[in-house]
C-alpha cells in the first residue's frame, strides 16, 4: 500500500469533533489559521501526490473556500501518497476567470504555507522533482486589510463607518479585519455546494464595481448544515435562497427600519433565508398543510436548533419573520458566537 504522511503532525492540536472556531478562517483578528483533523484520513487516491483531508471543507464537508488576510500563514490538513513533502515547494496562481493579477509568493512548504501578499482569489500549486499538482478543491480567499477604507469608502465603493470603530474592541463587536473583493469576474464564485460570493452582496451600488464583502465561513458552514439536516428531517432542500446576507453600514443604517444599530449583518454572520426549490421567490410548502406561512419557518428553525446542538461552536441567533408586500416569510440565521431567539 501506498506510505501516507501527514504534514501536519507536529502542529494538529485541535480537533474538529471540539468546539474550537481555528478550522474557520477569521472575519476579524484572531490567531492564525489552523486546520486540523480529528483522525487521519485515507492515502490519496490514483495519480494524486496529496489531496486536501476531509477537515479543509468544514463541518459540513462542503466548503470549498477559505477566507483569510495577505500573508498569513495557512496550515491545511495535507494528505500525502508517495510523495515527500519535506522536498515540496508551493506556489500561488491566480484562480481562472476570477481576476487579473500579478502573482508574488510562494517557496519551500516546509518553511511554511503563506497566503498571496494581494488580494483576490487563488488556487494552491504543489510540486516535488518528479511532480506538479493544483489543488482544485479549495478556493484561498484574500482580503483587503479593513485599513485601506477611506472616510467610509474602500476603492469608490461605500460601506461607511462602523460604530465601533473608534472603540478599540477586540471582540465579536470589532470591525472585520478585512473585505473580499467582489468583481465581475469573480462574483460567481463557489465559496460551498451551495452558495457564491453574490449572495450575500449589500443589495445596493449596483453600478459600482469591485464591490466588498465581510463573510464569516461559520456561517456559511452552518447553512450548509441547515440544508443537511433539513433533508434528514425528510424536508426536501435543494434551493437556499438568500434574501440578505451582508449590509454594510451605510446600507444598514444608524438602526432603522427595525435594523440593529450592531447588526451581526453588517459583520458578515448573518443572513436572512427560506427554503425555495422552485425558486419562485417564495418559501416551500414545508411542512405539507398546503399553505406557505411561518409555520413552514419554524420548520427551519428546527433544523438550526438540531445543528447547534450537534456544533455548539457554530450556535448563534434565529429569528422567524412573517411576509410582507416585499417579501415573504423567512429565518433569519447567524453565528454570533451566543445563543439568541426571536
Amino acid at each position: 500500500m501506498p506510505r501516507t504522511r501527514r504534514i501536519l503532525a507536529t502542529v494538529c492540536t485541535v480537533a474538529l469533533a471540539g468546539t474550537s472556531l481555528a478550522m474557520y478562517a477569521p472575519n476579524r483578528a484572531m490567531p492564525p489559521l489552523t486546520w486540523s483533523a480529528a483522525s487521519p484520513a485515507s492515502a490519496a487516491r490514483g495519480d494524486e501526490a496529496v489531496r486536501l483531508a476531509t477537515g479543509a471543507f468544514g463541518r459540513s464537508g462542503k466548503l470549498r473556500a477559505v477566507v483569510t488576510d495577505p500573508n498569513r500563514r495557512l496550515e491545511l490538513p495535507l494528505e500525502w501518497a508517495e510523495a515527500d513533502p519535506v522536498e515540496a515547494a508551493y506556489s500561488w496562481a491566480p484562480q481562472v476567470g476570477t481576476q487579473v493579477r500579478v502573482l508574488g509568493g510562494g517557496g519551500a512548504l516546509h518553511g511554511g504555507l503563506f497566503a498571496p501578499s494581494t488580494a483576490g482569489v487563488w488556487r494552491l500549486h504543489l510540486r516535488g522533482a518528479t511532480w506538479a499538482q493544483e489543488m482544485g478543491d479549495l478556493s484561498v480567499i484574500t482580503r483587503v486589510p479593513f485599513s485601506e477604507k477611506r472616510g467610509g469608502v474602500l476603492n469608490g465603493y461605500r460601506i461607511g463607518e462602523y460604530a465601533t470603530e473608534s472603540d478599540g474592541r477586540t471582540d465579536r463587536y470589532a470591525p472585520p479585519a478585512g473585505f473580499i473583493e467582489v468583481t465581475r469576474e469573480n462574483q460567481d464564485l463557489y465559496v460551498s455546494e451551495h452558495f457564491r460570493l453574490r449572495n450575500f452582496l449589500t443589495k445596493d451600488q449596483f453600478a459600482v464595481w469591485p464591490k466588498y464583502l465581510a463573510l464569516d465561513l461559520r456561517l456559511i458552514d452552518k447553512l450548509e448544515l441547515v440544508i443537511q439536516e433539513l433533508n434528514a428531517m425528510g424536508v426536501r432542500a435543494e434551493h437556499v435562497a438568500v434574501m440578505s446576507g451582508f449590509r454594510t453600514p451605510a446600507y444598514n443604517g444608524p438602526g432603522e427600519g427595525g435594523r440593529a444599530r450592531l447588526s451581526r449583518h453588517t459583520y458578515g454572520d448573518a443572513s436572512d433565508v427560506w427554503v425555495d426549490n422552485d425558486q419562485d421567490g417564495y418559501i416551500d410548502d414545508l411542512n405539507g398543510d398546503g399553505r406557505r406561512d411561518t409555520d413552514d419557518v419554524r420548520v427551519m428553525l428546527r433544523a438550526v436548533d438540531r445543528v447547534e446542538n450537534r456544533h455548539p461552536e457554530l450556535i448563534g441567533g434565529a429569528g422567524v419573520y412573517d411576509g410582507n408586500g416585499a417579501h415573504g416569510p423567512f429565518i433569519h440565521i447567524d453565528a454570533r458566537g451566543y445563543t439568541a431567539r426571536w
